[in-house]
């Protein structure tokens, strides 16, 4: 069984070509905090708190009461494209933990030019926004779920198009320290979208009729589906001075997390990633990882901008002996050029 379960594996995972391209809304496929994607968002089995409703929605049912997070990315560094995120979460008793994620992304200011001014004659700015609404509870000390729904919305111009989206998760923990992480989550199952506006609409005269006269005709667009997805985690944490601890230290300061998550795209690539995270005292933490798809490394075959390699860091501290902790995230993820990498820079404060 466990050979013909790898057999799958490897025989899926070239991801499914002949769908490559054809689907929209690929704003859903960017993670916008600055944490996960210091490891590419392959923590699937242990991400948690609000950055949990871009991965795996499971990980919002937190410990904290409440969690706000604030996040911007320079995404294509050069491109002038720009993506801010909020979000906060909030326990409600043994109700469950629910959360609110809201995305942007703008990309600066774009000539518009036509056939008679192909210098340009003024200037329209895209803007895809979309908000998350998102539920999880922890059924168990070792079990939680959650469910989200994305309402997207894409304008260009005078033209615009709007979808839904939704996204389940799970994650499970074992061990001694319950330092055995799964996670399973599937994520952007949604309508269809299909764009729309007077931007489609051509004017022309009737020149065969007596007396002639205008005609407005639309012309709509096909209709695209969303990015599905499916992601499985695992992840292990080693305590590294667990066995040099004094009485009076009930955890360990020094905490190495190893990470592997597979992920099967509906119209990419499939993924394959692995990652360390260090952490010291809980309060410095220094990641890394690296993720593969067929053809990457190869300018002929890769499609892809990155190359593979993602780093990062958070620097947190609780404010007082009573107050909210305060994190500062940072990630870096090197491109093909002419981009020059895509940088996202974060904020968080739990309670």
């Amino acid at each position: 069984m466990a050979i013909c379960g790898v057999g799958l594996t490897l025989s899926a995972f070239a991801g499914n070509k002949d769908r490559s391209g054809q689907a929209g809304a690929a704003e859903l496929l960017i993670n916008p905090w600055a944490q996960s994607t210091g490891m590419f968002a392959i923590n699937t089995a242990n991400v948690f708190g609000v950055e949990a409703m871009k991965n795996n929605v499971a990980g919002l049912a937190l410990d904290s009461a409440m969690e706000l997070g604030f996040s911007h990315g320079i995404y294509l560094t050069g491109t002038n494209i720009a993506i801010n995120n909020f979000a906060i979460a909030q326990k409600i008793g043994d109700i469950g933990v629910l959360g609110l994620n809201v995305m942007s992304m703008g990309f600066g200011d774009i000539p518009i030019t036509d056939y008679y001014n192909p210098e340009g004659y003024g200037t329209y700015h895209p803007q895809f926004l979309n908000f998350e609404l998102a539920y999880a509870k922890r059924f168990s000390t070792h079990i939680s779920a959650g469910f989200a729904m994305t309402y997207v919305t894409e304008q260009i111009g005078n033209i615009g198009a709007s979808g839904a989206a939704f996204d389940g998760g799970v994650q499970y923990v074992t061990g001694k320290r319950d330092n055995f992480h799964f996670g399973v989550t599937l994520r952007n199952i949604g309508t269809n979208m299909r764009f729309s506006g007077t931007g489609f609409a051509i004017n022309g005269d009737a020149t065969q009729s007596t007396p002639s006269f205008s005609v407005t005709t639309q012309y709509p667009s096909e209709k695209f589906e969303m990015p599905t997805y499916l992601n499985f985690g695992a992840a292990y944490d080693f305590y590294l001075d667990e066995n040099h601890l004094s009485t009076s230290e009930s955890m360990p300061k020094h905490k190495l997390t190893a990470m592997g998550d597979f992920q099967s795209n509906s119209f990419n690539n499939d993924y394959i990633g692995m990652g360390l995270e260090y952490s010291y005292m809980n309060m410095l933490f220094l990641r890394c990882a690296y993720r593969y798809e067929n053809g990457i490394g190869d300018p002929t075959t890769s499609t892809t901008i990155y190359v593979g390699f993602a780093a990062g860091l958070t620097v947190q501290k609780r404010l007082g002996e009573t107050g909210p902790v305060l994190a500062i995230d940072y990630s870096y993820r090197p491109t093909d050029r002419p981009a020059n990498g895509v940088q996202m820079i974060g904020i968080r404060l739990a309670r």
